[in-house]
């Protein structure tokens, strides 16, 4: 027993330093990727939890956007058999007094034999002396607990060579030559860290996962689940699959989306007054002329149209919106105005200027998907007297009718085309083109021949009323 460190004789081995503390303790983290599910920033969530905002943001990279399976909300909560970091201050305090290990057992209601144990082995053995501090003795516990697991796609190389070629394998063409494909940068427009967009056979993870049970239907060692891929590309440290493989992935992205967080970016100003199950029962069934469904259609170098569809009479209306000075010559301002013309000052304006020409019978309602571009829906009710409403996200069957005409119009400005070329004069050919052509839902009568119809019942019912 000569020779030996103190440590040793109290059944304890030698330490090599196991490096830093951590700034938090594992309750801390489970709260953390508990608000992060809720749809919090990661800034915003480290300072509820009591860090600062640079050791969340480095939490959160560091798990790929992906909370720890012993920390995601799905887990079970921590038994009571382990000792948690308040009770570990408690013993830390009562030993300061000078109480024995059955005095202290006693006060936390634990048995005598637990409080020993951690005593002796989760106390501070730096100074040669068994010191208890509950930041310590939390830290060992915690290293303790850990249960390294290898990933399988690190063990079985196999599997991995199927993964990765089915990821970013060449794409081949009939004839067996390889084809180089195009450059696809990532442009930083839209949400999310993104990587430039690697051309290969790009299947998908569940894809992979998926295959492996027909490729190998008898060797159960070639199975994986797609989480476990997504896994492999997004969690540091996991030591399988290279990371820069993410660029080979249909969105690009480098981490993963709290799904709570992508619901609700970027659509603060929708609310439940103004969704579309709150739109009045005479717009549904289109017996009151004056109610819109509205959209945006599309071209190259960001160019696009605004189109309004009166509901009850199909009635179309064409808004031009030129790219604004400075778009495609001055580098692009984060957070500035969307220079291409369809930001949501361009469009307010735009409907605007064109729904104010209508009589106010005319002016009951306006019906949008979730699009940014009518952000400023509250000033647009008061410059024009339009009650906005919002379909709900990813429905766009809820504004079928202006789908519709969306589809009408594309014979006119089809897809992957510059749509700023198009003069108002340009437009207003086209709307006329449309309204007069005759509909079958009409009774083959034209939009604008319905229009009129509509407005003769309007204005001869308030002059009855009156």
């Amino acid at each position: 027993m000569a020779g030996q460190r103190r440590s040793d004789r109290k059944l304890r081995g030698k330490l090599r330093s196991p490096g830093r503390p951590p700034v938090a303790w594992q309750e801390h983290r489970r709260r953390f990727w508990a608000l992060v599910a809720e749809g919090r920033s990661s800034e915003d969530a480290a300072m509820e939890v009591g860090v600062s905002q640079p050791v969340g943001f480095r939490w959160f990279r560091q798990a790929g956007g992906m909370a720890p399976s012993h920390l995601a909300r799905s887990a079970k909560p921590p038994s009571g058999r382990y000792l948690s970091f308040a009770e570990r201050e408690e013993i830390a305090l009562l030993r300061v007094e000078g109480l024995g290990v059955r005095e202290v057992a006693r006060r936390l209601g634990r048995a005598a034999s637990t409080i020993s144990r951690e005593l002796r082995r989760n106390a501070a053995t730096r100074g040669g002396e068994l010191d208890y501090r509950a930041t310590t003795a939390q830290w060992h516990a915690e290293r303790a607990a850990r249960r390294p697991k290898r990933a399988k796609l690190a063990a079985n190389t196999t599997l991995r060579s199927y993964v990765e070629e089915r990821l970013a394998g060449l794409v081949v063409a009939p004839s067996g030559t390889a084809a180089p494909g195009p450059l696809v940068p990532w442009k930083e427009r839209r949400h999310g860290r993104r990587q430039h967009r690697r051309w290969g056979r790009a299947w998908s993870p569940q894809q992979i996962a998926e295959r492996l049970r027909l490729d190998y239907p008898e060797d159960t060692t070639m199975r994986i689940s797609h989480e476990a891929i997504y896994q492999a590309l997004y969690v540091q440290g996991r030591g399988a699959l290279k990371r820069e493989l993410t660029q080979c992935l249909r969105t690009g992205r480098a981490m993963r989306v709290p799904r709570a967080r992508s619901r609700g970016r970027g659509k603060s100003y929708v609310t439940s007054e103004i969704l579309i199950s709150e739109r009045p029962a005479e717009a549904e069934d289109r017996a009151v002329p004056g109610h819109w469904e509205g959209d945006l259609i599309l071209g190259l170098h960001r160019s696009a149209i605004g189109t309004l569809v009166e509901r009850t009479t199909r009635f179309t209306v064409l808004l031009r919106l030129p790219p604004m000075e400075g778009h495609g010559v001055t580098p692009r301002e984060k957070h500035g105005p969307a220079l291409a013309g369809h930001g949501a000052e361009a469009v307010r304006d735009a409907i605007t200027r064109t729904i104010t020409t209508l009589p106010e019978q005319l002016r009951r309602s306006l019906t949008w998907d979730q699009g940014s571009e009518m952000a400023q829906h509250l000033q647009l009710k008061i410059d024009t007297g339009l009650q906005v409403y919002f379909c709900d996200p990813d429905s766009p069957w809820q504004r079928g009718t202006n789908e519709n005409t969306n589809g009408l119009l594309r014979q006119y400005f089809p897809m992957g085309t510059d749509l700023s070329v198009h003069s108002a004069d340009d437009l207003a050919a086209v709307a006329a083109a449309l309204n007069s052509r005759p509909r079958k839902t009409l009774g083959w009568k034209t939009p604008a021949e319905a229009l009129d119809a509509a407005l003769q019942s309007v204005q001869g019912s308030v002059a009855t009323i009156s």
